[in-house]
């Protein structure tokens, strides 16, 4: 049964800096594209970035330059790094896996001063 457990959510301040985990178990998290999406309140769940299984990744207009994703292999996490957070990222993150429509719980991320 695959698993997929976020963490390293919280309260920061704006221009600040939080760190993701999405902890994969069940499967090699590299053995698919992995994904991670976003969702504020009253709006609709949306995408955020993506790494393939080749490495390569890819993302959303807002969050490009500011946000990076990266694997560890030894651990099967996949990492979301978030710098130069702003106000509107705000939101409950969640990862995925696209091809089996895997998900975690989502972890809250809150930029406020």
């Amino acid at each position: 049964q695959v698993r997929l457990v976020e963490s390293g959510g919280g309260l920061v301040q704006p221009g600040g800096s939080l760190r993701l985990s999405c902890a994969v178990s069940g499967m090699a998290h590299s053995a698919a594209t992995m994904a991670w999406h976003r969702q504020a309140p009253g709006k609709p769940r949306e995408w955020v970035a993506s790494m393939t299984t080749a490495g390569n990744t890819y993302y959303d207009n807002s969050v490009k330059g500011r946000f990076a994703i990266a694997r560890d292999n030894a651990s099967n996490t996949m990492f979301l790094e978030m710098s130069s957070l702003k106000s509107e990222d705000s939101a409950v993150y969640y990862c995925n896996v696209p091809a089996w429509n895997y998900w975690g719980q989502g972890t809250q991320v809150t930029v406020s001063s």
